[in-house]
C-alpha cells in the first residue's frame, strides 16, 4: 500500500533542504521525495511501507526540528502518476557558501565591585 507522508522540517537554506532530501531518499521503501509549501519547509515522501516515525526521528536528529503533518493512503491509479509542473520561466537557484544562520545569543558581562576593598597594595 502506497502512502504519502507530509512532514514539516526546519530548513533555513539550500544546504538544509539538500540534507533533508538525502535523508528521506535513503529511507526504506521511498519512491519519491519532494519539497513543497509556501515557505519550502514541507518534505513530501511517497513510498510503500515507509516508517514515518523513524524517518521523522532521523530528520529531527540531523536538522533539529521535524513533525509529521499528515499520512495518506494513495490509490494505485493516482500513485503511478507523478504530477508535472510546467514552468515557462524557471527561477534561478541562488547558492550561498554560508552555513545555516542561527540566532545570535547576546553576551552579558557582570562588573563586580568589592564592598570591602583590601588596603594591601602588595596583593
Amino acid at each position: 500500500m502506497k502512502q504519502k507522508i507530509v512532514m514539516k522540517v526546519q530548513m533555513n537554506c539550500e544546504k538544509c533542504r539538500t540534507k533533508a532530501m538525502k535523508i528521506a531518499a535513503v529511507a526504506e521503501g521511498v519512491t519519491s521525495v519532494a519539497i513543497e509549501g509556501a515557505d519550502k519547509r514541507q518534505v513530501v515522501v511517497i513510498g510503500e511501507g515507509v516508517d514515518s516515525a523513524s524517518l521523522t526521528r532521523s530528520l529531527k536528529k540531523k536538522l533539529g526540528y521535524a513533525t509529521i503533518e499528515s499520512v495518506q493512503k494513495l490509490e494505485e491509479s493516482s500513485a503511478g502518476k507523478i504530477p508535472e509542473k510546467k514552468e515557462d520561466n524557471p527561477t534561478p537557484i541562488l547558492w550561498s557558501s554560508s552555513y545555516c544562520q542561527y540566532p545570535q545569543v547576546p553576551l552579558y558581562y557582570a562588573v563586580v565591585s568589592d564592598p570591602y576593598p583590601n588596603n594591601c597594595v602588595t596583593m
